[in-house]
């Protein structure tokens, strides 16, 4: 079995998409320097925090039990460091979290968390539940703080507070690294951190081939919003994805670089008490803090921005016009990529009639 294995649970939106991007594009390099990232694929990760937090429902749970096992197969063949990384896994219960870590004995379990400020943290989150078809106003988003480890998009897991008291009834404090990001820094300087838990050098690590998530504009997001109460045949994941997420939302809205935003003033408050709580819950217990707590407070000064329910239904309209204009140029360039594919081609409207 690993000797130690390092559980990384998020939170969501604290660089999860970069950290695990450069570690699966480096597995075997990952491998030959001792640490193994298990699994066939990235999606594996994910599959298991599905089974762990006992998630079901309608999908393949076959399939995702079959990542699971896998997983911990080829942790038990290891002898050195494993890593298992998916933000999903913050939402687990007590007992679900306590199972993981019976699942993955005798190795000695680790839990890293990537955190940042609650406010930041907040508003990321609701604009990626809009990218997952989510139709909630930033008005409402957050009030209802749900028990279910299914729910993902909520305080559950964005309050760090929140999730160290559940997740330190099976890892012990002494054995849980926070990594405060510090929005100031370099993108590579969170790798470096992460790198260095896992005992390996960051800096011989290729990081060019991750990329930023960047937010949406108050406008594109409320666009987003709307469009998404429409969208009543895109359920798959693969239409989140691919069309909502990527598509449309990273491709054609977050390029149109609009206003940055904020949540409504209650809920900023909201925010900082909970930033407040964190720091003094990380003072009164052995966590092992890599950076600077001060990075999970929310700033005392915060620059003018608008809400998003003061978007009027004018500024919408002329946003759906320019995106309308763009998608219908992306039609056209499909089309004529089409027609200059080599294959066999569909036949042009009207062949058939005028062949006849």
């Amino acid at each position: 079995m690993a000797d130690r294995v390092y559980v990384h649970i998020g939170l969501p939106k604290t660089a999860t998409t970069y950290l695990q991007t450069i570690a699966w594009a480096a597995r075997d390099q990952l491998r030959g320097d001792g640490v193994l990232l298990p699994g066939r694929e990235r999606r594996d990760h994910l599959w298991s925090s599905r089974v762990v937090r006992e998630e079901g429902g309608a999908r393949d749970t076959d399939r995702e039990f079959a990542a699971w096992e896998r997983v911990r197969t080829e942790l038990a063949a290891w002898s050195g460091v494993g890593l298992v990384s998916h933000e999903f896994f913050a939402a687990a219960a007590v007992h679900q979290a306590q199972r993981m870590v019976e699942a993955l004995a005798p190795a000695e379990v680790h839990l890293v968390v990537t955190a940042r400020e609650p406010l930041g943290l907040f508003t990321a989150s609701w604009q990626e539940s809009l990218k997952n078809r989510s139709t909630t106003p930033m008005a409402d988003y957050g009030r209802d703080v749900s028990s279910r480890p299914t729910d993902i998009w909520n305080w559950r897991t964005l309050d760090l507070r929140l999730v160290l008291e559940r997740w330190s009834q099976a890892v012990p404090h002494e054995r849980i690294h926070v990594l405060p990001l510090d929005r100031t820094a370099a993108r590579e300087e969170i790798w470096h951190r992460f790198a260095a838990l896992l005992g390996i050098d960051g800096a011989a690590y290729d990081t060019s081939m991750s990329f930023p998530n960047e937010s949406m504009g108050v406008v594109e997001a409320e666009l987003l919003r709307r469009v998404n109460g429409n969208l009543d045949n895109f359920s798959r994941a693969v239409d989140k994805g691919v069309y909502i997420r990527t598509f449309l939302a990273d491709e054609r809205l977050v390029t149109r670089q609009g206003e940055k935003f904020w949540p409504a003033e209650d809920q900023v408050a909201d925010c900082r008490a909970r930033g407040e709580a964190l720091v003094e819950y990380l003072a009164a217990h052995p966590v092992d803090v890599v950076g600077d707590v001060e990075h999970l407070r929310v700033p005392a000064e915060l620059p003018a921005r608008r809400t998003p329910d003061s978007v009027t239904d004018a500024e919408v309209a002329d946003a759906a016009a320019e995106l309308v204009a763009v998608l219908l140029d992306d039609v056209r360039t499909l089309r004529r990529e089409t027609r200059s594919a080599p294959g066999p081609q569909r036949p042009r409207r009207g062949w058939r009639r005028r062949r006849g």
